[in-house]
């Protein structure tokens, strides 16, 4: 029937794309990142693990550190720094910060408690 067309030529038509892929060579291809970390969202609805295996990994992370930004610790230090990173001036509530946290400061030193 391809002959007949009038479209194209008959190699159009022909299996070329249409091969099946031989099974010697699907077990033999790598494949791919099986196992990947974070592959699962914890609060997928869709999600097949049972309840016991999310109830579990629910307490894992209840017992680990919450990871915190570089520039979120950098802030923690000094409370005017993400300001002066963007090029911006510190608000005024982060300038009462910052001197309150070097009162405190020099009251742990005076006190001996932080050199």
């Amino acid at each position: 029937m391809s002959g007949t067309s009038s479209v194209g030529g008959r190699g159009v038509y022909e299996a070329g794309d249409q091969r099946n892929v031989k099974d010697s060579e699907i077990n033999d291809a790598e494949r791919y990142k099986e196992g990947q970390p974070n592959s699962h969202v914890a609060n997928d609805s869709k999600d097949e693990r049972s309840i016991a295996n999310k109830l579990a990994r629910e307490e894992k992370r209840q017992k680990e550190p919450e990871p915190i930004s570089k520039e979120a610790a950098e802030s923690q230090a000094d409370p005017t720094l993400p300001a002066k990173k963007h090029g911006n001036e510190p608000s005024k509530g982060a300038k009462i910060d910052a001197e309150i946290q070097q009162e405190e400061e020099e009251m742990l030193r005076k006190k001996g408690i932080k050199k």
